[in-house]
């Protein structure tokens, strides 16, 4: 059991080490925009740019976000999404390409969202995520 929590605390600390290590001052800025809800701006974006990977057929690292509940769930490093603190979020920065090894989508699967996309997601999650 100890070396369990060890190993879980190793795990942690890396990952919070590397969620550091993202210059999240690169990040565009949310736009101005009030009640953003995901059926309504979030999810035809990701069905333009994410569903061929992450919709309800394919789960690639078993992250869905073609619901609500699921994006809020997450995938194998989940939570992304830190209602309120879109800065804090792996998913804000994955979209942002802030990190070439996370970068979503991958060089070569589609275009990259947009700055204003980012935005918009942004002022989703700051706003509540709802």
């Amino acid at each position: 059991m100890k070396s369990y929590l060890a190993l879980v605390a190793a795990l942690t600390a890396g990952t919070v080490a590397l969620a550091a290590e993202v210059d999240v001052s690169k990040l565009p800025p949310a736009v101005k925009k009030e009640g953003v809800t995901f059926d309504k701006d979030i999810k035809p974006i990701f069905e333009k740019s994410c569903f061929k990977c992450h919709g309800p057929e394919k789960h690639k690292g078993d992250l869905r976000v073609d619901s609500l509940e699921a994006t809020l769930k997450g995938g194998e490093n989940a939570p992304n999404v830190v209602k309120g603190d879109s800065a804090k979020s792996t998913l804000v920065h994955s979209l942002a390409r802030l990190n070439e090894d996370e970068a979503m989508p991958p060089e070569g699967k589609g275009d990259p969202l947009t700055k204003e996309q980012i935005g918009l997601v942004r002022a989703w999650i700051d706003q509540g995520a709802k």
